[in-house]
């Protein structure tokens, strides 16, 4: 029980026009950590989001608490990789957990995060839709396709020792994250991939635990044809560069 009290773990929110989104996933994360009695806190990036989410943020703050509820806002919007930069900079615990504040990632998957990674005691755990009771909720037919096809090609081209390449819910280690963050050199979606990538070239150790990831409730989708051109262009960089 000791290292309940010891350990910290410092939640990395990115968001762009997330005013629906943000109270129930700041209320479902306070919720599984005051359960499982683990110290924390949120840390939300907002990149000048004019639907005033960070107006909600403010709102939250006062609720939960400046200890709580870390606000780190930028003045526009630069990008998913840089908002990670940023955030680990104003992060006090000795985790990181990077996820959506879209619902896609239910925070009731963080203890079990948790667990796997003081049972292995690895470095980082990667939630994955690829195996056991993992899976994908919401998605037509054609997304699943892209999705399964885009990681595919990313474990046969990358090697990464890793099932589930494009995800973006994970734990960290913070001095592993930071030394993994500063090899990177990608800023969008590709980001996410190519941490993975650099964590197993430098021999950090990794656990899975699966996830169900759910489409977005409220708000409309990142992903478009342009965000799909970038993966491409950031897999063959990838390939070439690793």
């Amino acid at each position: 029980m000791a290292s309940r009290k010891t350990d910290k773990y410092s939640v990395l929110l990115p968001t762009y026009n997330e005013r629906e989104n943000l109270p129930l996933i700041v209320w479902l994360l306070v919720k599984s950590f005051t359960q499982s009695g683990y110290n924390y806190e949120i840390i939300v990036i907002d990149d000048g989001s004019p639907d005033g989410t960070l107006e909600i943020a403010k709102e939250l703050q006062k609720l939960y608490g400046n200890d709580k509820i870390v606000l780190r806002p930028r003045a526009t919007k630069l990008g998913l990789g840089t908002a990670y930069v940023h955030g680990i900079k104003h992060a006090t615990g000795n985790f990181v957990i990077i996820m959506d504040a879209d619902l896609s990632h239910h925070p009731k998957f963080i203890p079990q995060f948790i667990k796997k990674q003081k049972e292995l005691k690895c470095d980082i755990v990667s939630g994955t839709r690829y195996i056991g009771t993992g899976g994908v909720y919401g998605w037509d037919f054609k997304r699943k396709l892209i999705s399964r096809s885009a990681n595919f090609l990313a474990q046969f081209l990358l090697r990464p020792g890793a099932s589930d390449l494009t995800g973006s819910f994970r734990l960290y280690k913070k001095d592993v994250l930071q030394k993994i963050i500063d090899s990177c050199v990608s800023k969008g979606y590709v980001f996410q991939m190519e941490i993975l990538v650099r964590a197993n070239q430098f021999g950090f150790t990794l656990g899975e635990v699966p996830i169900t990831f759910v489409d977005r409730v409220y708000g409309e989708s990142k992903l478009g044809g342009s965000e799909i051109v970038q993966y491409a262009k950031g897999l063959l960089y990838l390939f070439a560069t690793t």
